[in-house]
């Protein structure tokens, strides 16, 4: 077994070996040192300053880590009432605990909150999840929102530009107000940043209440007629060329 390597030793950092194992992202590696559930060479990690190579013995929750697989990508239809998290400490079902038994180890692009319904891209490498969050990318999020309330396609244009709410600064939003049914109405949200229920928080801004969300588009990938609960790989061929470089750890 090899021995514990030091913080200055060759090799990258435990966080990025991780995330481009498909392990996690470099944020939940952190975390993961933290709760003492990494071990490096037998020994609980204590920091993620350290650096490590393939010879090194990793493991998370006991399992071991291998080496980093070819990238892989596949679309999830998230049914809602399940949170994009691989842990809750609330005890309430996980996207990851409804995945199939087959589908190796992946972590989301982003994520969906507890009620939210739709697209949701899964990947083995945690480089290129973090990649694709990134709001420079300029991918957007598509989503259709359902809302309790009154709204015109005039008080949505004024979205364009961006809005601060609550201290917090929203980019530039394209809403489309597709129509109205009664007491509620179907909008089209397009955004760039993906901030935290950023399209609820936006729409309760003008009085309306988001009573169903879902996502239809993540970039140039489509929920498309994928059922709830259903997942498609995206073929490598397709993940070439709408990712290019972007695909490369």
């Amino acid at each position: 077994m090899a021995s514990t390597p030091s913080p200055d030793a060759a090799g990258e950092r435990i966080a990025k070996y991780l995330a481009r194992a498909g392990v996690c992202s470099r944020r939940d590696a952190e975390r993961l040192i933290a709760e003492g559930r990494i071990k490096l060479n037998g020994k609980v990690l204590e920091t993620p300053a350290m650096m490590v190579t393939e010879a090194d013995d990793i493991r998370v929750d006991n399992r071991p880590v291998h080496a980093k697989e070819p990238t892989r990508l596949w679309r999830y239809h998230k049914p809602a009432g399940l949170v994009t998290t691989h842990r809750d400490p609330q005890g309430r079902p996980t996207v990851f605990e409804r995945l199939p038994q087959d589908l190796p180890r992946v972590i989301s692009v982003g994520r969906l909150d507890l009620n939210s319904e739709g697209l949701l891209l899964l990947t083995n490498d945690g480089a290129l999840a973090r990649r694709l969050e990134l709001p420079s990318n300029g991918w957007l999020r598509r989503y259709r929102a359902r809302a309790f309330g009154r709204i015109t396609q005039e008080e949505l244009d004024g979205l364009a530009k961006g809005v601060t709410i609550e201290g917090v600064r929203y980019g530039p939003i394209d809403a489309k107000l597709e129509r109205g049914q009664a007491a509620n109405a179907w909008i089209t949200v397009s955004i760039s940043e993906g901030k935290n229920r950023e399209v609820r928080r936006v729409l309760e801004a003008f009085g309306l209440k988001v009573n169903r969300l879902i996502r239809v588009a993540y970039g140039p990938f489509q929920l498309g007629a994928l059922n709830p609960g259903a997942v498609d790989e995206i073929p490598g061929k397709v993940l070439r060329e709408q990712l290019g470089s972007k695909s490369k750890p």
